[in-house]
């Protein structure tokens, strides 16, 4: 017999089973609820030669008339419960000989036809068309999105914040913990159990099939649409294997329905990083120093392409990838000049344009960018050629003179990456940093060169994705970090420019705590020094 009709007939028999104990219970309660209870503290009339007045009769009675009333009502409550239960049952027991013959309809007694579990099976997929799960929806703006929040096992990463919240936290609600431990299961049940129509025989032995567990979970996403329900995206891996399992799931606000389940080879997908840049010199050679660990010495399936703008600084930057090259024997970068004034969009436009060797993987990357190797996989899984780029938002560090204004140097960088609600915060206005495929990027027309100078230039990029059939993947990213530093916002930009660059300015400085200790500076000084005048007072005195 086929491993499904085995399953179908164990699932049948216990539920049978349950249904019989049900009934049993039911009828057990009914009995010891129905029997008669005796009191041996209250004195039968006329034994005992003490005389009752009528009125004590009648309040006797009155107290047992409401005692056997309440034990009425709580017994009809547990009955009503128990019915609830049992019809609950039955359905899942009529779902799943639906599913068994799935043909078979119900017809009422007046010949008309039930509502089947068909039904509620139509309503549920439509509620997954009607959700961006597999096509991009039409979006008038960026504050139409709605981003994904990333989780591992034991971490989620979110952006809703407010001043309570933080950026990376352990789950403390019991049901949101069992949400995602629910997911996990469901996606590890997806994998080992694969369908007809996931592409993996079924009839092939279990040995010959390589089983996953909660261990091999990576990462995943979620969002939730009011109106539909909420969508995982979830990934697993086997240790020093480089195919991923990548299972899709939706909660129409209902059961967890699987709409997909593929593998994902990531082995042979190049990366082109593509880094506008103009002067920075010392920016860059750091930058090159996290390329080389990450990219050079653990991914290794990596093409950079820097394009530089003026001729103050040229020789230095070239002088630093020639060092590179020589020292981690790696050729695969390109560097192009460009005599212009900085324009990041024009940059990013040369670069994408300037890889001849047909469709690859673009990271648009900043030169104060740091990213770690679990990032780069990120960005291969979460972008696919003609259906779906990558917009990660970035984990943006605080000025360090603030954030470690006790210590008398602040640490390396190294040890500023951390998801702490004083050391940083999510940027979720910008979108500058992202994954898509080239023939994208070209197709949905590139950028606005129309844009000069600071910013601008992605967000025009970013509503023209919104407004295409493609998905647009937005989601916290614990490996992608934005380095800080000094902005200066120039006068000859345009005043909405000016106005972001500001507000980008003021964001960036540190948070709200720290921001309020600096406002309110003068006023804790002036108390130290009136606490202080009142101890030496008292000391004197």
């Amino acid at each position: 017999m086929p491993r499904r009709g085995l399953i179908f007939q164990a699932r049948t028999r216990w539920l049978l089973v349950g249904l019989a104990l049900l009934l049993s219970l039911l009828l057990l309660m009914y009995l010891l609820e129905c029997a008669p209870q005796t009191d041996s503290n209250v004195s039968l009339p006329g034994v005992v030669g003490e005389s009752f007045g009528k009125e004590h009769y009648q309040a006797l009675l009155q107290e047992q008339e409401e005692h056997y009333q309440t034990r009425a009502m709580s017994l009809k409550r547990q009955i009503a419960q128990l019915k609830q239960e049992l019809q609950e049952m039955s359905d899942k027991l009529k779902l799943l000989q639906e599913k068994k013959n799935p043909k078979v309809n119900n017809i009422g007694p007046q010949g008309t036809k039930e509502q089947t579990p068909n039904d509620l099976l139509e309503y549920l997929h439509s509620q997954i068309d009607k959700a961006e799960v597999s096509l991009g929806a039409k979006l008038p703006s960026e504050y139409g999105v709605i981003p994904f929040e990333s989780f591992t096992a034991m971490k989620v990463f979110q952006l809703e914040m407010g001043l309570t919240r933080h950026p990376e936290e352990k789950p403390v609600r019991k049901d949101k913990r069992d949400e995602l431990v629910e997911v996990i299961e469901a996606g590890l049940e997806v994998i080992n159990n694969p369908d007809e129509e996931d592409g993996q025989d079924e009839d092939d032995g279990i040995g010959e099939r390589q089983l996953y567990n909660e261990n091999d979970f990576v990462e995943g996403y979620y969002r939730t649409e009011r109106d539909k329900g909420t969508q995982y995206e979830l990934f697993y891996k086997k240790a020093d294997d480089m195919e991923y399992r990548h299972v899709t799931l939706f909660r129409p606000f209902g059961p967890l329905m699987k709409v997909k389940s593929e593998s994902v080879d990531i082995s042979r997908s190049l990366i082109n990083i593509i880094v506008p840049l103009a002067g920075r010199t010392e920016v860059f050679a750091q930058f090159m120093q996290n390329f080389r660990d990450v990219c050079i010495n653990q991914d290794k399936r990596i093409h950079l392409t820097v394009v530089y703008f003026g001729r103050e600084g040229f020789s230095e930057v070239k002088s630093i990838l020639e060092s590179v090259a020589r020292e981690a024997s790696f050729h695969n970068y390109t560097l192009v000049s460009l005599n212009e004034e900085f324009n990041r969009g024009r940059g990013l436009d040369v670069g994408a344009r300037a890889w001849e060797k047909g469709e690859v993987l673009m990271f648009f990357c900043d030169v104060d960018i740091y990213f770690t190797a679990d990032f780069l996989n990120s960005c291969r899984l979460n972008a696919e050629p003609g259906k779906k780029v990558f917009y990660p938002v970035v984990f943006s560090l605080y000025n360090p003179a603030i954030v470690y204004a006790n210590q008398d140097v602040p640490p390396p960088v190294e040890q500023q990456l951390v998801h702490k609600k004083d050391s940083g915060f999510w940027r979720d206005f910008g979108f500058g940093m992202t994954c898509q495929y080239r023939t994208d990027f070209l197709t949905i027309g590139g950028f606005d060169l129309e844009v000069k100078g600071w910013g601008g230039e992605d967000v025009h990029l970013y509503r023209k994705y919104l407004h295409s059939d493609l998905i647009v993947i937005r989601t916290p990213v614990p490996g992608l970090f934005h380095l800080w530093h000094e902005k200066h916002c120039a006068d000859e930009l345009t005043p909405e420019q000016y106005r972001m660059c500001i507000q980008s300015k003021a964001m960036n400085e540190a948070s709200h705590s720290h921001l309020g200790m600096l406002v309110f500076r003068e006023e804790i000084e002036a108390h130290l020094r009136k606490q202080a005048y009142r101890t030496n007072s008292e000391a004197i005195g």
